[in-house]
């Protein structure tokens, strides 16, 4: 049996690819790779790697997360070095822990390497840092979007009145719906918002605005979009290095 390593890709800058990370990928056998991983990284496999796509866009699946999992435990019994390359970081909403606790079960070695996660990078490529002095003491990393089949949202709204700063992840489709429920538990209408498509690729763009408006002037960016709530969205003024403005 080999070892799987549950690797994070980062969030699509490709130098923003840990060492360790480029250094099991140059190792792997097997490569189970998602559609946020820059296909880039791919090319620093060796000769006779295998290139396994499990990614989903939309809610559109290649494989359903059971069936990925038992790709990713059959891969293991076949090869030695096994590497889920995942966007951002396996345990960010990335259903690392649901891999790493069906490899346990069925006794395949495996390894987290943490990535740098969109949701302090991405804010940081558009010039929004999530805490400042004076402005931001906290920061909260919230899910843009929940399985549907969910009976009650585990989103606790009520918990967001005092929060510096929210960062939503996957969020474009439900950005309405977000916008909404933060002014309905107390949020002022005219509260700063930012939304970062592509963040950290040559793409990346960043729409501002506050709660009241942030739906109609971002609501057609391309996906993958991270939302950020809270004043720290002010500094972008200052701070934004990246994109050509």
């Amino acid at each position: 049996m080999g070892k799987v390593y549950l690797t994070g890709a980062g969030p699509g800058d490709i130098e923003l690819l840990t060492l360790k990370a480029a250094k099991v990928i140059k190792q792997a056998d097997i490569i189970i790779y998602d559609r946020l991983a820059n296909p880039e990284i791919l090319k620093m496999a060796k000769n006779g790697c295998e290139f396994i796509y499990v990614g989903k866009e939309d809610g559109k699946h290649i494989l359903p997360q059971d069936e990925i999992n038992e790709v990713i435990y059959k891969s293991a019994l076949k090869a030695d070095v096994v590497v889920r390359l995942k966007g951002g970081d396996p345990f960010v909403f990335g259903r690392g822990g649901e891999e790493g606790k069906y490899l346990h079960e069925r006794g395949i070695k495996f390894e987290v390497i943490p990535g740098i996660t969109s949701a302090i990078s991405v804010p940081a490529y558009a010039g929004i840092p999530v805490t400042h002095r004076g402005i931001s003491v906290s920061f909260r990393v919230v899910t843009g979007h929940e399985a549907p089949n969910k009976e009650t949202s585990q989103i606790p709204w009520e918990n967001f009145k005092t929060d510096d700063t929210i960062v939503f992840l996957m969020g474009l489709h439900n950005l309405n719906n977000i916008a909404q429920k933060l002014i309905e538990i107390g949020k002022p209408k005219d509260f700063p918002v930012a939304v970062i498509s592509k963040g950290t690729t040559p793409e990346q763009k960043t729409v501002v605005g506050t709660l009241e408006n942030i739906y109609e002037k971002a609501k057609n960016l391309p996906t993958p979009a991270l939302i950020v709530v809270g004043k720290v969205v002010n500094l972008r003024e200052d701070l934004s290095w990246f994109e050509k403005n």
